[in-house]
């Protein structure tokens, strides 16, 4: 069944920009997001990406412009915002002396879940994603595809309405890949908003039915993959280099060949 758009954004934000210094990260960034949308946000290493998620997030405070989600405004009432996002970090510290369910009974504490509901659902959650069996193992012990399984129950277990990946598929195997992207889908069709940044674009491709390319702070493409595939080119990876201007990634690969002849 084909998920149905509601037309009102869920976040909506107005010339957001920021700077370390005299460097300008992000430059008046303006962006509607609607709820149900897989937003796939890819970009060169140092385009903003991070910056735009921790601003999204509320890790970073201090920025110009407007960010408002659900109606709520960003530099007024974070902790508010935060109750409706559930966020998987590209590389995160999770506390690996305690078990999967003290780590995600911790989480589920900090976001006011009953405790009844917070056990069961995180069992049921960890039975899911196939560690059942370690709920009350030391994380120590876990290997890191392990470590990012816990990461994404625990960005998902107050069942939130917006969720933010940030490179969620690191260190998983193919078939919790498969699970993953999967699951992507069904909370959008939950009418869940997912805003996925990640920099591998077959799974991009596959997964947002939106996607917004950012270079050196500003948004140079946002389009549907079909639309931006009929204006640039045949495959993501090459409208990425079309656009970033790296269309001689090729030539570069050529040249680290022949230089070990």
């Amino acid at each position: 069944m084909e998920t149905v758009k509601a037309t009102s954004p869920l976040i909506q934000i107005r010339n957001l920009s920021k700077s370390y210094g005299a460097k300008a990260v992000l430059k008046n960034l303006s962006l509607d997001i609607f709820p149900g949308q897989v937003i796939g946000y890819i970009g060169p290493n140092g385009a903003g990406k991070s910056t735009t998620v921790k601003i999204l997030t509320g890790l970073i405070p201090d920025f110009t412009g407007q960010v408002t989600v659900d109606g709520i405004d960003m530099a007024e009432n974070p902790q508010e915002i935060k109750k409706l996002i559930g966020y998987v970090p590209e590389n995160a510290e999770i506390y690996d002396v305690l078990s999967p369910m003290e780590y995600l009974d911790f989480i589920g504490k900090l976001y006011g879940m009953e405790y009844q509901i917070l056990q069961e659902r995180a069992l049921r959650l960890l039975t899911a994603f196939g560690l059942g069996n370690n709920a009350n193992d030391r994380m120590d012990t876990f290997s890191k595809g392990m470590r990012q399984k816990v990461l994404l129950i625990s960005g998902i277990i107050h069942n939130p309405r917006i969720i933010v990946l940030d490179e969620p598929l690191s260190g998983l195997d193919a078939n919790a890949v498969i699970m993953v992207k999967e699951l992507i889908e069904r909370l959008s069709q939950e009418g869940k908003t997912i805003f996925y940044c990640s920099h591998m674009m077959d799974v991009v491709e596959k997964v947002s039915d939106r996607i917004l390319l950012i270079d050196k702070g500003e948004i140079i493409a946002d389009g549907t993959f079909e639309s931006l595939k009929q204006e640039h080119a045949e495959t993501l990876e090459q409208i990425f280099a079309k656009l970033t201007g790296r269309p001689e990634s090729a030539q570069e690969t050529d040249a680290i060949i022949n230089a070990l002849d």
